[in-house]
């Protein structure tokens, strides 16, 4: 749930494509005041990223100490640093989702094994006829066990996948306006 939340203030306020355009075309008009206000109204790791970029963006084009390849390549790490400290914060959830997949498929074995032992304690313990209330109650232990172990780890799978999709679509479209800054900057800067 957490990881979720986590998920939606990455994006941000509004829609993460037209924030892009919009970025996009306020920089074709060469309008880097709107472009931080939009940052600013976007918010998330989508807008914090786009926001130090297009800081960098309007200090390079009033540098005249650097060429154009050293302006690109300052922008280009000026994006990746800012992309670096924010994919932490959305994957900070996903070791536990991780984690409780594994682990849940390891307690319900656990769980397994201790059914059988009080499956066979109670066939041991008999004393050569069959308490088969007690057995069955160690076998039903067993497979109760092994079904929540396995329904808990495919469920914990499931939400990692559906998570780490989402950040990966996040980190697209980061990489989508880093780009997109950096091709605008080639085009109208020297």
């Amino acid at each position: 749930v957490s990881t979720q939340s986590t998920g939606g203030k990455a994006k941000g306020s509004g829609d993460v494509n037209a924030f892009v355009r919009k970025i996009q075309s306020l920089l074709d008009k060469d309008d880097t005041e709107g472009a931080l206000k939009e940052c600013d109204k976007q918010k998330g790791s989508v807008g914090n990223v786009t926001l130090a970029a297009v800081k960098k963006y309007k200090q390079l084009t009033s540098d005249g100490s650097l060429d154009k390849e050293q302006k690109l390549a300052a922008l280009s790490k000026e994006v990746e640093e800012a992309t670096s400290l924010e994919l932490p914060m959305l994957e900070k959830n996903l070791t536990i989702i991780a984690t409780l997949a594994s682990v849940s498929t390891l307690i319900g074995l656990l769980g397994t094994v201790i059914g059988m032992i009080k499956a066979f304690s109670a066939l041991g313990n008999s004393g050569g006829s069959t308490d088969s209330t007690a057995l069955a109650n160690g076998i039903s232990e067993a497979l109760v066990n092994t079904a929540l172990g396995i329904g808990t780890s495919a469920v914990c799978i499931i939400a990692y996948n559906f998570f780490t999709s989402k950040i990966d679509e996040l980190t697209y479209s980061v990489d989508e306006i880093g780009l997109s800054i950096n091709q605008n900057y080639a085009t109208h800067h020297n």
